[in-house]
């Protein structure tokens, strides 16, 4: 009996700790399910910059405006490509130069893609929104689902 409370617990503890809980409270970015799968390959010439440190690649196609992946050097990073501090619209689609993602709209938010924070006089509360990575041998594969 005891042993079939302990299974009844530890299952209710790994359910509620599940892994769609990422950054859903954002009331201005609908949470989109997409799977990368083997799409972003690094021996890709458009990907190759990911096998070395310091780099990011913008992939077009998934997430709501596209996805940046940056490679620290240690690990992958992967970001929405929409200003999370805007309703959802052309001008909030985000331009990456360097290591900075910059909205269009009159206030020209700006977030860091190293760690998906604001920068500088950006407004609002939200940070990037972070997609999940996962790593196998010269495949990225970003997903939210």
């Amino acid at each position: 009996m005891k042993n079939l409370v302990l299974i009844i617990l530890a299952s209710f503890l790994l359910n509620a700790c599940s892994k769609n809980d990422d950054n859903n409270d954002n009331e201005y970015l609908t949470d989109i399910n997409f799977d990368t799968g083997t799409a972003i390959n690094t021996n890709f010439p458009q990907y190759n910059s990911l096998q070395f440190p310091g780099n990011h690649a913008v992939i077009n196609g998934f997430g709501l405006s596209g996805i940046v992946v940056y490679y620290s050097g240690s690990s992958y990073s992967a970001f929405e490509l929409s200003d999370p501090n805007h309703i959802y619209q052309s001008c909030s689609a985000l331009t990456v130069s360097g290591v900075l993602a910059t909205c269009s709209c009159d206030d020209e938010n700006v977030y860091d893609i190293l760690t998906g924070q604001p920068n500088g006089s950006t407004t609002g509360q939200y940070g990037l929104k972070p997609y999940f990575v996962e790593v196998t041998g010269n495949i990225i594969r970003v997903y939210n689902n």
